[in-house]
């Protein structure tokens, strides 16, 4: 006794530190993948939109060409050829590494137990890296996302985990792969826990799990990249209370333009879906719809990174065919960069969502900026604090994250100053975007997650005890039984003219016998026809599988299901060969369901 007790001390004294080994080395793991995911995206950047496609790294910008030589005409290609050579990749060997690999992880942990192939992380970096190397408009958080994911449940895999651990690992490593690429450790793990559902909930089991691996995939990465925020901005203030007057507007254009994304966004992607092409031709037809866009507004392109530093640090200009400069640059990105996302994922390309969603956001920020600036001076609104919050509030709003992605703008930008603000923005356009959703694998709430049904079942009949179910459903009184010497005949009325499935013999004084089943009573009918001897219920009553009143409904399915039973007789506690009545898998799903409606 005291050595099974001292196992158990030790058993329950060891799983934390467990856990926290096992996130540690997932950090680890997801964060040289997002190293070796970041050095594969400036490969492909370098050859292929910077060598061929006229794009300098280091400014940002294109190389101004306004005849149709030969760099104008590779610009227009390279996104097909990118799209054509990523979607190959992906419907050959991975399928499940198709769109934007957030929302597959996010499957993974609802519907497949954490399970991720192991080949799904090397064909998502190489077909994001291709797709978005050659134009594509797409980000690294969803690619990451899935990285990470997946080198987590192949660890988890080789470890023979049980589906609850290797789904928290899996979550662990999402955690890690985003907090490492963005630099933002702990909106990583927030991220984690609050992407799984649509509602404002969170995953709490895999918090600190991906808190761990988060702040072990942001050391390895940082290692490698430097300590700096992603985004370097000015040291923006919020100072002024009338300023949340236009950050309200703010908030209404943001979910505005969620929507339209959203719905834009899926819109391709059933058009892209329909479409009589093999699945791996139909990201060039998305990247050929990309290099025509980019034709006018080259920007449009690629991550757009170098136009929200640009915003955030005083303006941005397009000096291509149509020299544009601020609000009307903004502008005609907003729908440009929706369509070149769109086209780029929803045709089937490889790459993430998030990315996009805040330059969109941020160019919306910009423009509400401007124009407050210009019409109310004095306000002391600054167009580049309005980008900031309006990246955190599009994504907000798309992706049902407002506490994270109040967070992950905070830490990829380094400035804490404008929490105020952003949390009014990103919630005001969360409340107002809630039936629309990016990630369509999300559910509502944990009360509906797969992963969590089965033990909200098991809490709310370990609550109700065969007693409370007698009383509240006066089963003694409705369940029929048998006296000793009922014949064949009247047995056989009984079943007919009756819903039991099976009955207990009972004295005249409710001194139990036995009970007889339907099943048992067929078998007995076949033979019938050979008795010489009349049959009793006495005769063909059975050993009773006996449920003592103190017993809880969890405890009664779990005695029905050992013996294969669909009813069980309950015992008075008082007197062991009475019973109070017979309990059956109907009356324990009932008394779920009544104990689930409100008072």
């Amino acid at each position: 006794m005291n050595s099974n007790l001292s196992g158990h001390r030790l058993q329950d004294l060891l799983t934390p530190w467990r856990m926290i080994v096992l996130s540690g080395l997932v950090g680890g793991l997801s964060g040289l993948g997002a190293v070796v995911f970041y050095h594969m995206l400036d490969i492909a950047q370098v050859l292929l939109m910077g060598t061929l496609g006229g794009y300098n790294l280091a400014t940002g910008s294109f190389v101004a060409d306004f005849r149709l030589g030969w760099r104008t005409l590779v610009r227009f290609l390279l996104p097909a050829a990118g799209g054509l050579i990523g979607g190959w990749l992906v419907f050959r060997y991975a399928p499940e590494a198709e769109g934007h690999g957030t929302d597959a992880a996010i499957d993974a942990y609802h519907n497949h137990d954490g399970m991720i192939r192991g080949r799904i992380p090397l064909v998502k970096a190489l077909a994001s890296a291709i797709t978005i190397g050659s134009g594509g408009s797409a980000g690294q958080e969803g690619p990451i996302a899935q990285i990470g994911a997946g080198l987590a449940s192949q660890l988890a895999a080789l470890l023979r985990l049980s589906p609850q651990d290797r789904r928290i690992l899996m979550s662990a490593g999402l955690a890690g792969g985003v907090g490492a690429i963005f630099q933002a450790p702990l909106a990583g793990a927030l991220f984690a826990a609050e992407v799984m559902y649509r509602d404002l909930d969170l995953e709490y089991e895999v918090l600190v799990p991906s808190i761990i691996s988060s702040i072990g995939a942001y050391s390895v990465f940082s290692l490698f990249f430097g300590w700096q925020p992603y985004f370097a901005a000015a040291p923006f203030v919020f100072m002024n209370p009338l300023q949340l007057l236009p950050y309200l507007l703010l908030a209404l254009v943001v979910a505005g333009g969620s929507i339209l994304y959203v719905r834009t966004f899926y819109g391709v992607r059933r058009l892209f879906h329909w479409l009589p092409l093999p699945l791996f031709l139909k990201p060039a037809l998305g990247g050929l719809m990309v290099g025509a866009i980019a034709l006018f507004l080259p920007e449009a392109m690629g991550t757009g990174s170098f136009i929200l530093r640009q915003a955030l640090n005083g303006g941005v200009t397009s000096d291509f065919l149509l020299p544009l400069s601020g609000v009307w640059f903004l502008l005609l990105l907003v729908p440009g960069k929706i369509l070149t996302t769109s086209f780029s994922i929803g045709s089937g390309g490889s790459g993430g969502v998030f990315g996009p969603a805040i330059v969109i956001g941020g160019a919306l920020g910009g423009v509400v900026g401007h124009l407050v600036a210009h019409w109310f001076p004095g306000l002391g609104a600054e167009p580049g604090a309005f980008v900031l919050v309006g990246m955190a509030g599009f994504f907000a709003a798309a992706a049902n994250t407002p506490i994270s992605t109040i967070i992950i703008v905070s830490e990829m930008t380094g400035n804490y100053n404008l929490l105020v603000p952003s949390m009014w923005v990103c919630f005001l356009a969360y409340l107002m975007m809630r039936r629309v959703c990016l990630y369509q694998a999300q559910v509502p709430n944990r009360f509906e997650a797969p992963v969590h049904l089965g033990r909200m079942i098991k809490g709310a009949l370990a609550g109700v005890t065969v007693q409370s179910l007698c009383e509240h459903r006066n089963i003694g009184r409705k369940r029929q039984v048998l006296r000793p010497e009922e014949d064949l005949s009247a047995i056989v009325y009984r079943f007919m003219h009756g819903s039991q499935t099976s009955m207990a013999v009972c004295e005249e004084d409710g001194r139990l016998l036995g009970t007889i089943s339907r099943s048992h009573l067929q078998s007995v009918l076949i033979d019938a026809q050979a008795a010489t001897k009349p049959v009793v219920a006495a005769d063909l009553a059975q050993p009773a599988l006996v449920l003592r009143p103190a017993d809880t409904l969890e405890q009664a399915l779990i005695q029905l299901r050992e013996h294969h039973l669909s009813e069980a007789v309950v015992q008075d506690p008082e007197d062991r060969d009475r019973i109070i009545g017979v309990v059956g898998y109907h009356d324990i799903m009932a008394a779920y369901h009544d104990h689930l409606q409100p008072d």
